[in-house]
């Protein structure tokens, strides 16, 4: 039997139906010129003959009596690939705002835990922008798999078993035969036993464990970047009005992005040249990680000042942090979380960034120590009960809507392949993630990078954010005005032909088609004051051709707020 970790089956126990534990991907393919097949039968069969090289296909939950410990996983020998990749059509024009809408709904949804714990669906009619290769059409792609199945990095390995680095299929040995498991001869008293022996070794260890665990939590929730060990050596030097940006917090301020979610669902998507944030990061002396905590700051700043709520006290991320050793292609979770600083008090972006800097710095010093006692799994005795009891609890007295966050915003950034991928013959041109989002924290952000390019998946409440993609607009227009604080003399060469095709990402090396130049286009000639920028702040960037600016009910997300 193979034992559900404690952190993976935590995800089990948290979901409910306002809170659905799954992530996903979206990807936009160019079939070939001159393709005349059905595409979801060719991504049926390719799959079919690559289940065994991932073992997330073709594996399901199979629940202990009473539900005392942690389920196991167990082969599905009746798998049904018709119901597990599906296929759907997008109405004229099929538009990327149209696109980004279906991928919320079907995000909506949780997934049939009596089967295997993913979903693919193959998206046609997808408008093909007017620069395509001559002869290609494009299809969309989303993907979903339980969280309890893999994490980030464990969706990388995922990606590499069905992608290929060339239009023409390489060749996969053939799964081995294996014997046909009739699992309903598990009785009540071996799957006890095996649960109940699987605790008490969880209990041994998390006891050696604990005393050392108890002091990094506690270190975690409460980030002080001048007092924490190890950050003075490797932090920066001091930016005036840094300090107090960030400060010690024990909880993030109280925003109208930080209540309670229902089970709707919306996302939003857009992708930046990784050319121009490497260009940022180099020249302000900051990492990745850190322009584009800077570009979520700039936008949440605006978008809060827009709902008539600036906070006091700077907001605070909650970033993954993978504990997967070098090597490491299980599909499980193995991640934490640290604390940031998103200094979103401090109007000056350059101040803000380094202040961003400096308490990521911090966060990191501090997960660097807790990385050796965070403990991957945990006594199961009881929590399904226990976890999911107080999780609906919590949920439905909306107490999330009373109580401060702990984060305001999840941000994460997964490194990705830096050339193009191929599925059944069809080049990936996009690697837009979806993501989770929970009582408490209606907003997730993680970003892909991908041959060339950067791309950002913004998923949200759709109550609590109606207006999501108005908040992409403003993340682009905050990596334009960075993009603008940096002195040209550090930039790399840019070579923008690899993600010259993506959707949404126009080359600035050649002349802007007119769908490009929507793209890229300002609101405005002239950039306001930061004092006025609090309030109305142009939009600098259309989040993709064609996509309407959506109405914003003002009135009354203001009384929210």
């Amino acid at each position: 039997m193979d034992h559900l970790g404690g952190i993976d089956a935590s995800f089990l126990y948290l979901e409910t139906p306002e809170m659905p534990m799954h992530v996903g991907g979206l990807n936009i393919f160019e079939l070939p010129p001159g393709y005349k097949g059905e595409f979801v039968q060719d991504v049926r069969r390719h799959i079919e003959r690559r289940m065994h090289l991932a073992p997330v296909f073709q594996r399901k939950l199979l629940n202990m009596p009473f539900e005392l410990a942690n389920p196991v996983w167990v082969a599905d020998d009746d798998l049904d690939l018709e119901y597990h990749i599906r296929s759907t059509v997008l109405p004229k024009p099929g538009n990327r705002a149209q696109l980004d809408n279906l991928v919320g709904r079907l995000h909506s949804s949780q997934l049939d835990r009596s089967r295997p714990l993913w979903e693919f669906y193959v998206i046609e009619g997808v408008e093909t922008p007017p620069d395509a290769p001559k002869g290609t059409r494009r299809v969309a792609f989303y993907s979903k798999v339980h969280h309890a199945a893999l994490d980030g990095e464990g969706g990388a390995v995922l990606a590499q078993s069905i992608m290929d680095l060339g239009p023409v299929p390489r060749t996969v040995r053939a799964a081995p035969p294996r014997r046909v498991m009739d699992h309903d001869t598990y009785g009540i008293a071996e799957l006890t036993g095996a649960g109940l022996k699987n605790s008490l070794v969880q209990a041994a260890r998390l006891a050696r464990a604990l005393p050392a665990m108890l002091r990094s939590t506690v270190q975690m929730l409460r980030p002080a970047p001048a007092e924490t060990p190890g950050a003075e050596a490797a932090a920066p030097t001091p930016v005036k009005g840094v300090k107090g940006a960030i400060g010690n917090q024990w909880f993030g301020p109280k925003t109208p992005i930080n209540v309670s979610v229902t089970n709707q669902r919306i996302f939003s998507s857009f992708s930046i040249p990784l050319s121009e944030i490497k260009h940022i990061a180099k020249g302000q002396g900051v990492t990745l990680n850190d322009v584009v905590m800077a570009i979520c700051s700039g936008a949440l700043r605006h978008y809060l000042a827009d709902l008539g709520c600036e906070p006091t006290e700077p907001l605070l991320v909650g970033v993954p942090v993978s504990l997967r050793e070098k090597g490491n292609t299980e599909m499980n979770t193995q991640a934490s979380m640290m604390r940031v600083s998103l200094a979103s008090t401090l109007a000056d972006p350059g101040q803000r960034l380094q202040a961003i800097r400096q308490s990521s710095l911090a966060a990191k010093a501090m997960t660097a120590s807790m990385k050796s006692v965070v403990p991957m799994d945990f006594p199961s005795l009881g929590a399904p009960w226990l976890i999911g009891g107080l999780v609906s609890l919590y949920g439905r007295s909306r107490l999330a809507n009373r109580l401060p966050p702990v984060v305001n915003v999840a941000i994460s950034n997964v490194p990705g392949p830096k050339f193009a991928l191929y599925l059944a013959g069809a080049k990936m041109l996009t690697y837009y993630p979806v993501s989770i989002v929970g009582h408490g924290m209606a907003l997730n952000v993680t970003v892909q990078s991908y041959n060339g390019s950067l791309d950002f998946g913004l998923t949200a409440c759709r109550k609590a954010m109606p207006d999501l993609p108005e908040l992409a607009r403003y993340m682009q227009a905050a990596h334009e005005e960075l993009l603008k604080l940096t002195p040209a003399a550090v930039a790399e060469p840019v070579a923008h032909a690899a993600p010259a095709h993506k959707a949404g990402t126009p080359a600035r090396a050649k002349p802007a088609t007119p769908q490009k130049a929507v793209a890229r286009k300002p609101a405005s000639k002239t950039r306001p004051s930061p004092k006025t920028t609090a309030r109305k702040t142009p939009v600098a960037l259309q989040l993709v051709a064609g996509q309407p600016k959506p109405s914003r009910p003002a009135r009354s997300r203001r009384a929210a707020a």
